[in-house]
């Protein structure tokens, strides 16, 4: 019997795990999480997603011993290269402390982990969202003391290219890339010869999202942390949770603000016009960053199912050249098909 791969990937409020044999997908569940789950800690939301774990575990009668592996998605742990990494205690610290930052994917390599010590197997993370292989130039910000770092959907960006690269018969480290990854949070990255060499922040740069504020005027944000209305805690929570479309519209669903678009309400179709055209912005500055020779540019992510957003973008950007558009995340296929690469020892698993 083939050995199998436990897939978990542990989003905002979704908490989604698969198992694969092979490249062949034999089971898969997605557990929706009530909104307030998003504001507890990842020590705090451990106990509630290893349950769904084990629940999918147990309701799809899976024998665990047949597992050979265990593949996560990444957290925001140290900056390193693209890749796979085994995960280790270090990083399982790392994230659950929030020492590079905190997300609730923090939570799915530590659940992979202690799985796997018990199961004696290997547990990896496939090019994690603190991917960094930026370029030095990138890095600086304007000010000495700030320094841009990577964080981006580096799984959903190294799919979709290593996909344009393999239905184009081209090698992914020859292309000159923009990959626009549009979800609840919404990254835009410059993909030159196999590395990204700039990208937006996916907490704190790019466009408004769904539910992010993306990059904001610096003196207004200042004096409203200012007023003495506000901490810390809750500046973070209004600009990335309560913020984008659904400060404007009362809702991060683009379905709902879609309907209300189709029954002729204006002001709903400016706000999502609004965020295709920051969005379209950052696409054509990253083509800066690649000197203007772009050999295609990749919509991808959940909202690339909006033929109406994905049209306003091509629109503005068109002139660039291709705009390829690959709907949905992709992400429990390209976890397992990391998982393959590792099994198979057609990738080398870093250390962490």
């Amino acid at each position: 019997m083939n050995k199998l791969m436990l897939i978990i990937n542990l989003g905002s409020t979704s908490s989604k795990t698969a198992v694969y044999s092979g490249d062949g997908l034999q089971a898969e569940k997605t557990f929706k999480h009530s909104d307030d789950i998003s504001g507890l800690s990842p020590i705090e939301q451990l106990s509630e997603r290893r349950q769904c774990i084990e629940d999918f575990l147990d309701a799809s009668g899976v024998d665990i011993s047949h597992i050979e592996i265990i593949v996560s998605r990444g957290g925001l742990g140290k900056p390193g290269p693209a890749g796979i990494y085994e995960i280790s205690e270090t990083m399982c610290d790392d994230l659950m402390r929030g020492r590079f930052g905190l997300h609730a994917s923090a939570t799915g390599p530590k659940i992979a982990f202690d799985m796997a010590q018990k199961l004696g197997v290997k547990a990896i993370v496939v090019d994690p969202p603190s991917t960094d292989e930026f370029d030095e130039i990138s890095r600086y910000s304007g000010l000495p003391d700030i320094q841009r770092k990577s964080a981006f959907h580096a799984l959903s960006h190294k799919a979709c290219a290593r996909r344009f690269a393999e239905e184009s018969n081209r090698k992914y480290d020859e292309l000159r890339l923009i990959v626009a990854h549009m979800g609840g949070g919404i990254t835009i990255g410059a993909h030159l010869n196999g590395k990204v060499v700039d990208c937006t922040h996916g907490l704190s740069e790019g466009p408004f999202t769904p539910e992010r504020a993306g990059g904001l005027p610096t003196m207004e944000l200042l004096e409203m942390a200012f007023s003495g209305t506000a901490d810390l805690a809750s500046m973070k929570k209004k600009l990335a949770g309560t913020a984008g479309l659904r400060a404007y519209s009362g809702s991060s669903s683009a379905e709902a603000l879609e309907e209300k678009i189709n029954n002729g309400d204006s002001f709903a179709k400016n706000v999502y016009r609004a965020m295709a055209y920051q969005i379209s912005k950052d696409i054509c500055a990253m083509a800066a960053c690649l000197s203007g020779m772009v050999d295609a540019v990749i919509l991808t992510g959940g909202l690339a199912f909006s033929k109406m957003l994905t049209g306003w973008i091509i629109e503005r950007v068109s002139f660039l050249g291709s705009v390829v558009v690959y709907p949905g995340e992709d992400e429990m296929s390209s976890l397992a098909r990391g998982g393959l690469r590792a099994l198979n020892g057609l990738e080398e698993i870093k250390r962490y």
